[in-house]
């Protein structure tokens, strides 16, 4: 998968579900509802049991309606295995050039985390697709702005941590094009119930502000 064809599917809906703490057995019943609510894109980090196993029945059962990526990848030996289950996209929380190169190498499209721009321009040198500012706490609306000046304008930015409903509208202003959405619309434990309402909300939020 290439980023033009990662873009073109997340167009409709900016969000990555990051699904750290998903368990195997929850794996169908937890992206089906994210499916439902028109999720286009879902992360299982390798801090999650059995990730690689969770990967797989997510690409098997969903792999023609939402993007499946492996995330938390530190090393290149873990975005093979990511590959290898299945996945189209690597997300991490550093920029190690190790893993960008291997992910591009591999035919899957490169998400590093960054937080300084000396790391974002590194990252991009080394080939990363997106560039995941984090922890976002840290890298409020102002600051996005700033790097918005001087990143390519093509360049698509997704802030990650902490990012709640009420957050969206004043990221997309300064310039960010997507979201990681971690627990605040899912966490270990969480019910498929509780997994449709938060999914609905950040829906309806996103739709509010086009409209």
């Amino acid at each position: 998968m290439n980023v033009f064809e990662w873009k073109e599917a997340l167009a409709p809906l900016p969000y990555v579900a990051i699904l750290r703490g998903l368990h195997p057995e929850n794996t169908q019943t937890v992206i089906g509802k994210l499916c439902e609510s028109n999720f286009r894109a879902v992360e299982i980090p390798f801090n999650s049991p059995d990730p690689l196993k969770s990967i797989e029945i997510a690409v098997r059962e969903f792999g023609g309606d939402i993007l499946v990526g492996g995330g938390t990848v530190l090393n290149s030996g873990d975005v093979k295995r990511v590959c290898d289950a299945g996945a189209q996209f690597v997300v991490s929380p550093n920029a190690d050039q190790s893993v960008i190169e291997t992910t591009k190498a591999l035919d899957m499209v490169s998400i590093p985390g960054v937080s300084t721009p000396t790391e974002a321009f590194a990252a991009l040198q080394a080939g990363a697709d997106i560039l995941k500012l984090f922890p976002a706490e840290n890298l409020p609306p102002l600051v996005v702005k700033s790097w918005r000046a001087v990143l390519p304008k093509e360049l698509w930015l997704l802030p990650v941590g902490g990012i709640t409903p009420e957050k969206i509208s004043s990221y997309l202003t300064a310039g960010a094009d997507a979201f990681g959405l971690g627990s605040s619309l899912f966490r270990s434990g969480s019910s498929s119930k509780d997994v449709a309402k938060s999914a609905q909300l950040f829906v309806s939020t996103y739709k509010s502000l086009l409209a």
